[in-house]
C-alpha cells in the first residue's frame, strides 16, 4: 500500500500530481493546513485587487485550481464587463472548479498558458504554481506575463522559496514540519509528502525569484507577504 501524505492522499516518492482524484477531492482543505497564512494571502490578493481591477478588465490566475481564489474576485468586483480565467494543466481540477463555479464571467481551460494570445491583461495572478515549472521555463512564465500586462497591470506571485543559506534553511524545514503538525499530520505523512514532491517542486530563493522579475521587465516590486519561506510579492508593469 502506498504511503499517505495525509488527508487520504496515497503517494510514491518523485510521484505528486494535481491531476489525481486523490488530491482534488480534498485540494482546499489540504493545501489550507499545509501552507501558512494559505487564506490570509487570498485575502492579501483580494484586497489589493482593487487598484487594478475595473471595468472590462480581465484577470489571469495561473494555476486556479478548484477556482477559490476567481470566485472570491468574482464576488468583490460586480463590473459585468470583468473576464476571468483561469489556467490549470489539471484537467480534473478545471472539473471541479467548474462545478463550483456559476459567475459566468468566470472561466477555465487547460489551454498551454505560454502558447496563449493575451490581449491587455490588467492583473495576472499565480497563488504557489510558478515552484511547480521546471526551471528551464520559468523565465519565460515571467516574460509572458510582463508582456501581456497592460501599462500599470499587476502581478500578484506567490511561491515557497529557499532560504538564502544552509543554516536558514534548516531552521526554515524545522518550523514548517513543526506547523504540519501543528496541524495535525504525522512525521510519517510528513515525510511521504515531501517524498512525493521530489522532482515536481523546486523552489528558488526569495533573490532568485526577484531576478526573474527584473529580466522580465519588472522594476517596481514590493514584497507584501512573508511566512517562514512562503512569500508574496506585488509587482507592477
Amino acid at each position: 500500500m502506498a504511503p499517505s501524505a495525509g488527508d487520504s492522499i496515497s503517494t510514491e516518492p518523485a510521484s505528486w500530481s494535481f491531476d489525481n482524484s486523490l488530491v482534488v477531492d480534498v485540494f482546499d482543505d489540504h493545501v489550507s493546513k499545509s501552507v501558512p497564512c494559505y487564506e490570509l494571502g487570498h485575502w492579501l490578493i483580494e484586497q489589493s485587487s482593487d487598484y487594478f481591477i475595473h471595468s472590462c478588465s480581465t484577470v489571469v490566475d495561473l494555476g486556479s485550481s478548484t477556482g477559490t481564489l476567481l470566485r472570491r474576485l468574482a464576488s468583490r468586483h460586480k463590473h459585468p464587463d470583468l473576464s476571468l480565467i483561469g489556467f490549470d494543466e489539471s484537467s480534473q481540477m478545471v472539473s471541479k472548479a467548474i462545478d463550483n463555479t456559476s459567475d459566468a464571467r468566470i472561466s477555465y481551460t487547460t489551454d498551454s498558458f505560454l502558447d496563449y494570445e493575451f490581449n491587455s491583461i490588467s492583473m495576472f495572478i499565480s497563488y504557489y504554481t510558478l515552484q511547480f515549472i521546471r526551471p528551464k521555463d520559468r523565465q519565460l512564465y515571467f516574460d509572458k506575463i510582463y508582456q501581456a500586462l497592460e501599462w500599470g497591470g499587476a502581478f500578484l506571485v506567490f511561491e515557497k522559496t529557499r532560504a538564502p543559506d544552509a543554516r536558514f534553511q534548516d531552521i526554515s524545514s524545522s518550523l514548517y514540519s513543526e506547523y504540519k503538525v501543528k496541524n495535525g499530520y504525522t512525521p510519517e505523512e510528513i515525510n511521504a509528502k515531501t517524498l512525493s514532491l521530489r522532482g515536481v517542486l523546486d523552489p528558488f530563493t526569495v533573490n532568485a525569484n526577484i531576478d526573474f522579475m527584473k529580466r522580465a521587465g519588472f522594476s517596481d516590486i514590493m514584497q507584501i507577504f512573508k511566512v517562514i519561506t512562503f512569500d508574496g510579492f506585488l509587482c507592477i508593469k
